[in-house]
């Protein structure tokens, strides 16, 4: 399963570098405000569908832009193309995402950057790997030299002062803070140890499922906003490197008091 992932993923990049900077406007559309989908989300999607179902025909699949199996046996959780909007834009920072679960557990992560050529792979109780090597979460436990990734809540504007406030209380404790525009990609950044920590709102599924393994598989922690284990279908996630877990989630939780339960 994990060869068969790695090939859709491949796949699906290669669409994607396809078509970067070459869309018009008529292959765009918003499935809601400030949420983007273009045609090829839809053919990335298809391809990786497609390939996995030729040998698992079977298999159920959660995936962000077609088909939404009840949970049950082997499950593949998909996002096609993350970072849609970066895409659009002709910005190099996306990736195809693709996680496995089995009876309700993940079991396989992939994350592809095609843009870098950088495959993130995790198995459950295997490790976590970038291009075949193994990858481990940061050993920093001190905020102040520490390095946050985060998203900004474009689908749950509404908590926007609250997200500003965690920002703030964050910022003025941590070294720094980046927004790449994948949360896929920020997830394997933090299990290669290129960050220390994350946080966001309002995520779907399909963004977290593979990272969240990959996290875990690197030696990271990724929980709710509760610290409980409910990050990938809550879609409110603080994750880190162990070290940092406790300080994130306290100043999240004083942020977001009274707004959200996970």
């Amino acid at each position: 399963m994990k060869k068969v992932a790695i090939e859709a993923a491949h796949e699906a990049g290669k669409i994607l570098m396809a078509h970067l900077g070459k869309l018009n406007s008529e292959q765009i559309d918003n499935k809601q405000q400030f949420d983007f989908v273009t045609v090829v989300d839809k053919q990335s999607e298809e391809k990786i569908i497609d390939i996995i179902k030729a040998v698992y025909p079977a298999h159920r699949f959660y995936a962000e832009e077609s088909q939404k199996d009840e949970q049950g046996g082997y499950r593949w959780i998909i996002d096609p193309l993350d970072g849609t909007t970066n895409y659009i834009h002709g910005y190099p920072v996306f990736s195809v995402s693709i996680g496995l679960e089995y009876e309700g557990e993940i079991i396989l992560g992939v994350v592809f950057d095609p843009t870098r050529d950088e495959l993130f792979v995790a198995e459950k109780g295997k490790g976590a790997t970038l291009n075949d090597k193994p990858i481990h979460v940061s050993s920093i436990g001190m905020p102040k030299v520490s390095l946050l990734t985060t998203g900004f809540p474009f689908r749950s504007k509404k908590y926007i002062d609250h997200y500003q406030q965690s920002f703030k209380d964050l910022f003025s404790k941590m070294s720094g803070i980046r927004r790449c525009g994948s949360v896929a990609l920020d997830f394997c950044y933090l299990a290669a140890g290129r960050c220390d920590g994350f946080w966001e709102i309002g995520l779907s599924p399909w963004d977290v499922a593979a990272g969240y393994l990959i996290i875990k598989e690197a030696g990271g922690m990724i929980t709710d906003f509760a610290g409980g284990d409910h990050a990938v279908w809550s879609g409110n996630v603080v994750a880190s490197n162990g070290k940092l877990q406790d300080e994130i989630i306290k100043i999240v939780q004083k942020a977001f008091a009274g707004q959200i339960e996970k």
